[in-house]
């Protein structure tokens, strides 16, 4: 049965059209429009700093997805997500620099494609290093050792072993040209725009399918009532890990694809508050929901960048605003959390839900 809203009637009659991605014309309609939006309005008209909030973005969405995973939707509370885009980051920049690739690979651009997939492999196996003790333990005692993947692999690991491989100091160093996927070399932001939109819609779609399947309904039983799963015949430990894979796959392509954004990759990128501030994303946008990761990283990054605009104005008159200004951030980042909590707990998703009610049950939105 088609229709073009679904406010009243009966709507699907079967499952096919109960799980339909666009299920009425309306809303085909926005999707298109969104998409002519994401692709051809906006990199024409965009300068060079509006695509790297864009690209920056959709870095924070990529890197959010596996926290939503974990925390949302399997409840198992990750404060070290940062490692594993780290562990991508680098596993992708030593495939591209060190690895001895054959030349007809290299000729037709597949080095960098090949390596963000062996990257966020890597990375997922890696995260289920971590998330072992999740079979044991969980809650504060869950945060404490993925707290310690963190430490481990970035401050120690990384830093003190792998960023020296090669001879080097401290960075890789990743001269123009290194990122190529195709004939097409990725050397300015808005060829990092359009890869990070292809990432983007690529994870979304999968990891929305995944929440669909038998995994999904599995991870929602677990993070509800984790011995009721049990009971019921999930395979609880199997289940969690599958988890800690998936986020961790998820967070090896985000920290694969930042090294396109940058001239030179160091273990200084995955600090830990960014572990911190994945977290923070998705409690603004909206726990339990894949609209949650996206509402909130456009927030937090329009927000602070928004923030760092209004201060340099006033940076001639009080120049120590500039070097404050990271404190700054950190305490406008507390101030939206705790805003959140008091005053819209559910997130923006959830507000973002009411105002497609109200729209689709208008003039009955009682």
């Amino acid at each position: 049965m088609s229709t073009t809203f679904l406010p009243c009637s009966v709507y699907h009659e079967d499952y096919t059209q109960d799980h339909a991605w666009w299920q009425t014309k309306f809303v085909r309609g926005k999707m298109i429009l969104l998409f002519l939006l994401l692709f051809v309005v906006i990199p024409p008209f965009a300068d060079a700093y509006v695509m790297s909030v864009c690209n920056q973005i959709g870095y924070t969405i990529l890197g959010a997805l596996g926290v939503q995973l974990l925390i949302g939707y399997c409840g198992q509370v990750t404060l070290g997500h940062a490692a594993f885009l780290a562990v991508g980051a680098y596993t992708s920049t030593l495939l591209v620099l060190e690895f001895p690739w054959p030349k007809f690979l290299l000729d037709w651009g597949l080095a960098y494609p090949i390596s963000i997939i062996i990257a966020a492999i890597v990375a997922g196996i890696w995260s289920v290093l971590f998330g072992l003790p999740s079979a044991k333990v969980k809650g504060f005692y869950l945060i404490l050792t993925t707290m310690a993947a963190q430490f481990v692999t970035v401050d120690f690991v990384i830093a003190q072993y792998v960023s020296k491989i090669g001879g080097r100091g401290q960075a890789f160093s990743l001269p123009p040209g290194t990122i190529k996927i195709g004939p097409w070399v990725i050397d300015s932001d808005r060829k990092v725009y359009f890869m990070m939109l292809v990432l983007v819609i690529l994870c979304v779609i999968g990891l929305a399918n995944l929440l669909r399947s038998r995994a999904g309904r599995a991870w929602v039983a677990i993070r509800d009532n984790d011995i009721s799963a049990e009971v019921m015949g999930i395979n609880v430990v199997k289940y969690k890990l599958l988890a800690f894979f998936v986020a961790g796959f998820i967070g090896g392509i985000a920290g694969a694809f930042w090294i396109s954004n940058l001239a030179a990759i160091s273990y200084e990128h995955f600090p830990w508050f960014w572990s911190l501030w994945l977290v923070g994303v998705i409690l603004i946008g909206g726990v339990g929901s894949i609209h949650g990761a996206i509402f909130g990283a456009i927030f937090m990054v329009v927000v602070m960048e928004g923030l760092q605009l209004a201060v340099m104005p006033l940076a001639d008159t009080y120049p120590k605003l500039l070097i404050y200004f990271l404190f700054i951030k950190e305490a406008a980042f507390g101030l939206a959390i705790c805003a959140f909590l008091i005053f819209e707990p559910n997130g923006l998703a959830y507000r973002w839900w009411q105002i497609k009610n109200y729209f689709n049950l208008w003039p009955f939105s009682y």
